[in-house]
């Protein structure tokens, strides 16, 4: 499969200057805003109970941090493998996607803990679940101003400041510093692409936010960033591997704007690195890799988020020195998805 040469520049209103989070994020949030205020409690199924899990017991932790100096709440939920109590285990810290909490995604906190690595849920309090509270009419001016440039920066730092709390805590110890992953569905990939590497210009100053500790990354369903002639520079200085997963169906509609699968294509054909892979199945909407199906079947959600445990982990796996995992896990799974490329 040849892909374009893509970009990635931060996600605007047309009519305002160029944001970081923008317009795309706000899509997504107008586009599931009347199934979260909709749906009835069958379709809303979570897909808890549909995990493949592995062999090891975990537990749940949910933690209250605070950062003092940004006077901002860092909620999170960790899921800790038992083989943490006795040696060192990877790390994959998970950005939720906008409206979502830490309680989000679950299924791959469970999957991943019950092979051996520990993840830390986020929630980022600016863009939580908290948005669809209060007055419906105000609901669009509130997901406007989770989708701007202070939020969408919040959200980096409360990546870092997540991690810093963690590996200063007495868990710390019992986690492989070389194997310490960012992940992230929808407003979530951004975020993971900005910690990440990704670099925006604002006002003649480039603003960076590197986790020099991330040594891979897994990107999900990650939005567009529009309004830049020149976009490489953005994403090409990534210099880590990364996962990027979606699906053929994976659209986006609002009147006025759209986006569609040739938009993860373009951010993955743009992204830098030692070594790159996309997957994109053939079903599933947007939210098929949230816990709420109410775009998909229980099929097609079953199918999509138990290839997407397995391709993770295989992921893991050959970055971290077990050659050729990825290889046997599209084979298994080619009926799945409609192309899967790898770059190295």
């Amino acid at each position: 499969m040849k892909l374009k040469n893509l970009s990635l520049s931060s996600l605007f209103r047309r009519s305002a200057r160029l944001r970081i989070g923008g317009l795309m994020l706000l899509a997504i949030a107008l586009a599931t805003m009347s199934a979260w205020l909709h749906a009835n409690a069958s379709s809303a199924a979570a897909f808890a109970e549909q995990t493949t899990a592995g062999q090891e017991h975990f537990t749940v932790t949910d933690l209250e941090w605070t950062d003092a100096g940004r006077a901002r709440r860092v909620p999170a939920r960790l899921f800790w493998p038992e083989s943490a109590n006795t040696g060192k285990v990877p790390l994959i810290v998970f950005s939720h996607g906008i409206g979502s909490s830490r309680d989000g995604y679950s299924y791959l906190g469970r999957y991943w803990a019950s092979h051996g690595i520990a993840s830390l849920h986020l929630q980022h309090v600016g863009s939580d679940r908290t948005l669809w509270q209060g007055n419906v009419f105000s609901l669009v001016a509130r997901f406007q101003q989770a989708a701007g440039d202070q939020e969408a920066i919040a959200r980096v730092h409360d990546f870092s400041f997540a991690l810093d709390r963690l590996l200063q805590s007495g868990r710390g110890a019992h986690i492989a510093r070389d194997r310490i992953v960012a992940a992230g569905h929808s407003y979530g990939a951004n975020t993971t692409l900005l910690a990440a590497g990704a670099k925006v210009m604002r006002d003649g100053r480039l603003l960076q936010f590197r986790d020099p500790r991330i040594s891979a990354a897994i990107v999900i369903s990650a939005p567009p960033f529009y309004g830049e002639k020149d976009f490489a520079p953005i994403l090409s200085g990534i210099g880590i591997p990364t996962l990027h997963v979606t699906t053929a169906d994976d659209v986006i509609r609002i009147p006025g704007f759209g986006s569609g699968l040739e938009d993860r294509l373009k951010i993955f054909d743009a992204t830098g690195g030692p070594f790159k892979a996309l997957a994109v199945y053939k079903q599933g909407s947007h939210n098929v890799f949230t816990e709420r199906r109410y775009f998909d079947s229980l099929e097609v959600a079953t199918e999509v988020k138990t290839a997407t445990e397995g391709l993770s982990l295989a992921f893991l796996d050959q970055v971290f020195g077990q050659a050729d995992t990825l290889d046997l896990w599209e084979r298994k799974h080619r009926e799945l998805f409609s192309e899967y490329v790898e770059r190295r």
